[in-house]
């Protein structure tokens, strides 16, 4: 019994709000862009399945919180195709069945007939939300409690080790890695961590002198959050510390600066690791799903809390920053997933409008729903992926065998 209570406290609770507020912001990124292009709106739901709570504003939208806290969705006005792209006997339909109901120039209100630039907005303010989002929490947590930094020396080197074989030396204090500063030795791994086997140019710093060494990553494996292991890339030193250990707390506009630039690197390092996956340098098994984002959560909540056993405040404040850090992580994630070009997703949308700008007509409506359906089928067969790997076959025999024992 007390496990359950457990599980649902460090894992169910962080996972839900993590992901309903992130899906939240997402679906807002839609709606507020098409309320500001006029667009009629229908519903904003927080949550699917039944309403617990619904009403409805001036504008005439019905606001709803589902009972199922997963997300969230916006209903436009008239959106019926599945594909939300109406073909153009669709669209001429629509047209008549709106002017007949409305009187003639009804239809300018509705999604399907506003310019194209404006629909193609509206698709990417969705992601775009997602991506103001983690620039907002992690500019939060570099303005509020800062960056923990550790300045560093070389202390050892391993031998044999991508270190070893580049030249490194002790003493060496590393500045960066392909132009990306180190401030501490958290820099340092977190930059190797995704390329193993890749070639890095460092700048370093031997006896006041500057020079730059060149090292293939090596590998190794480490622990997930995810509780399994993963490959990830190794330079091979330990570190002397050259200077004391503290949070570096930066001003607003820093904050905001450094917010912007860690949301870039954290898109720039995903799109650089599905990458490797895809050419087969990274093993598939690297993939998440839901049950392991969930178990991550609920594994950073422990944490935070073990950090800080003795004094309340800090297990809060601890558990607090490490999820919104978390959130801010998966927040890109979300965006940049919703930019793929599967029809179900905001970039399969972008897809369908670029085929539009180009030949002047909506794609034919027969070819949506194909594309719909297997971009669905893709989508879902991607996730049941990745969710195996979070959730082991072995496991799910042996609680259904618990059941009868």
């Amino acid at each position: 019994m007390m496990a359950a209570v457990q599980n649902a406290i460090f894992i169910v609770v962080p996972f839900l709000i993590i992901i309903t507020v992130i899906v939240t912001v997402h679906e807002l990124g839609h709606f507020l862009t098409a309320r500001a292009f006029g667009v009629a709106i229908d519903r904003f739901s927080i949550g699917f399945g039944r309403a617990i709570l619904a009403w409805n504003d001036r504008w005439g939208v019905e606001w709803r919180i589902g009972w199922m806290p997963l997300g969230g969705y916006v209903k436009f006005a008239g959106d019926e195709n599945a594909a939300s792209v109406p073909d153009k006997e669709d669209l001429e339909d629509m047209r008549a069945s709106i002017t007949a109901r409305e009187g003639p120039g009804g239809e300018r209100k509705y999604l399907h007939f506003k310019p194209l630039w404006q629909r193609a907005l509206i698709v990417v303010a969705g992601p775009a939300a997602n991506f103001l989002l983690a620039i907002v929490l992690f500019s939060l947590i570099f303005g509020t409690v800062g960056t923990p930094t550790t300045p560093f020396r070389i202390d050892t080197v391993v031998p044999g080790s991508a270190a070893d074989r580049a030249g490194f030396k002790p003493g060496d204090r590393i500045l960066a890695a392909d132009g990306h500063r180190i401030e501490g030795f958290e820099d340092l791994v977190s930059y190797v961590a995704y390329r193993d086997g890749v070639t890095v140019g460092f700048d370093v710093e031997r006896d006041g002198r500057p020079m730059t060494l060149i090292a293939i990553l090596g590998h190794r494996e480490t622990p997930t959050l995810f509780g399994a292991t993963q490959t990830t890339g190794s330079l091979g030193v330990t570190p002397r510390p050259d200077g004391s250990w503290r949070y570096v707390r930066q001003n607003p506009i820093a904050a905001i600066g450094m917010g912007v630039s860690k949301t870039w690197e954290v898109l720039s390092t995903t799109t650089f690791y599905l990458g490797r996956i895809l050419t087969g340098h990274v093993n598939l098994n690297q993939l998440h799903g839901i049950i392991g984002i969930a178990k991550a959560s609920g594994a950073i909540t422990k944490q935070a809390i073990d950090q800080a056993p003795h004094d309340l405040g800090d297990q809060v404040l601890g558990v607090v920053v490490n999820l919104v850090g978390f959130a801010a992580l998966i927040s890109v994630s979300i965006g940049f997933m919703n930019l793929l070009p599967l029809p179900v997703l905001d970039g399969g949308h972008l897809l369908f409008y670029a085929y539009e700008w180009v030949a002047r007509r909506p794609v034919a409506a027969r070819v949506q729903a194909a594309g719909y359906r297997l971009g669905l089928a893709l989508l879902v067969c991607l996730m049941l992926f990745a969710n195996l790997h979070d959730l082991p076959l072995v496991r799910v025999f042996h609680f259904f065998g618990s059941l009868f024992s």
